[in-house]
C-alpha cells in the first residue's frame, strides 16, 4: 500500500540489483538504475502510479506492507517505511499503473527478510513463446515456474480470440467480395448474351468464350487484392501517425507495429485464388450459351 500527502495507491514493489540491467532501464525518466542505492530507501515509480499518487520527482511516500506485519501492544503493525521518489519511468504498457523498483536489500528490510535473501528469479526470453520449452525443465525442491501465461492468462486469451475474429471477419470479407464477383459477372452474361452468340458464330470455341469472361472477372479480383494488400501495409506502417488524424491522442505513446510479409502475401494469394474460382460459374454459363436460342429474339 503506497501512501502520498494526497493520495493512497495500491502497487508492486520489485527489488532489484541496480548493478545488473533490468528491461525496465530503456525507460526511465531523468533518473538512472544506479541511484538505486542501499540503505538510501530510493524508489522509482511508473508515471501513471506517480501520477495516481500525485508525486514529483523529491517527494516522499510511505510505503506499507501488511504480509509483514508485526504485533505489538497496540495491536498490529504492518512494516512500513518512508521512500524518496528520485524519478519514473514510462514504459507505456499496464507496468506503468503499478509498478515500483527499489534497491533489493531495502526491499529486504521492509519485507523482514534476512539479508541477501532473495524470493525469485526473473527471465527475459526474445521469443516468449518458447517458455514451453524453458518450464519443461526441472527445478530444485522449493522453487516453480511461473510464466507470464498464468499471471496475464486472461490477457493472453483475449489476444487470441481477437486475432481469430479478426481472421474471421477477413474472411467474411473475401467471401463477399468474391460472391459480388459470381453476381456481377452472371449479370454481364445475361446482358451480353446475343455477343457471345455472335462471337460463337465467327469462330470462337466455347473453352475461349468461358477464357474471355475469367480474364474479366479474376483481373477485378487481382487488382483489387494487390491495390488492397498495399494500401493495408502502407496504412499499418503509418498507423502511429494517423491516429491524431481520426482523434485518437495516445498521449506521446506509440502502438507497436509489426507487418508480417508472409502472411499478407498468403492473404493475397488467398484473394487472387477466390477470385479466379469465383468467375468459373459464370464462364461455363457463358460458354454454354446456345447460339440459336440466343439470337431468336434478336
Amino acid at each position: 500500500v503506497l501512501q502520498s500527502a494526497r493520495s493512497v495507491a495500491v502497487g508492486v514493489m520489485l527489488g532489484i540489483d541496480p548493478a545488473q540491467k533490468d528491461p525496465l532501464t530503456p525507460y526511465l525518466v531523468n533518473v538512472k538504475q544506479s541511484d538505486l542505492q542501499a540503505g538510501k530507501y530510493n524508489v522509482i515509480l511508473g508515471e501513471q502510479l506517480a501520477g495516481q499518487l500525485g508525486v514529483n520527482r523529491g517527494d516522499q511516500i510511505r510505503v506499507m506492507v501488511p504480509s509483514a506485519s508485526q504485533f505489538t501492544p497496540m495491536g498490529r503493525l504492518p512494516s512500513q517505511r518512508l521512500f524518496n521518489v528520485i524519478g519514473t519511468f514510462a514504459a507505456s504498457s499496464e507496468v506503468d499503473g503499478y509498478q515500483m523498483l527499489t534497491n533489493i536489500d531495502d526491499a529486504s528490510r521492509l519485507m523482514r527478510y534476512p539479508q541477501g535473501n532473495i524470493t525469485g528469479w526473473r527471465l527475459w526470453l526474445n521469443q516468449p513463446l518458447q517458455v514451453d520449452t524453458l518450464s519443461q525443465q526441472t527445478l530444485p525442491e522449493g522453487t516453480k515456474w511461473q510464466d507470464w501465461r498464468e499471471r496475464k492468462g486472461e490477457l493472453f486469451q483475449a489476444v487470441r480470440m481477437e486475432k481469430n475474429m479478426m481472421g474471421l471477419l477477413l474472411s467474411l470479407i473475401v467471401a463477399v467480395a468474391a460472391f459480388n464477383i459470381i453476381t456481377s459477372l452472371g449479370m454481364m452474361v445475361m446482358e451480353k448474351q446475343g455477343e457471345v452468340a455472335i462471337l460463337q458464330t465467327l469462330g470462337l470455341t466455347p473453352r475461349q468464350i468461358m477464357l474471355v469472361f475469367m480474364v474479366q472477372g479474376a483481373s477485378a479480383g487481382i487488382v483489387g487484392a494487390l491495390l488492397g494488400a498495399g494500401l493495408g501495409a502502407l496504412l499499418a506502417s503509418q498507423l502511429n501517425n494517423l491516429m491524431p488524424i481520426i482523434g485518437a491522442f495516445l498521449d506521446g505513446a506509440a502502438l507497436p507495429v509489426a507487418i508480417e510479409p508472409l502472411q499478407v502475401i498468403v492473404i493475397a494469394l488467398v484473394a487472387m485464388v477466390l477470385a479466379l474460382l469465383s468467375t468459373l460459374y459464370p464462364s461455363w454459363r457463358a460458354a454454354a450459351t446456345q447460339p440459336a436460342e440466343a439470337l431468336r429474339y434478336e
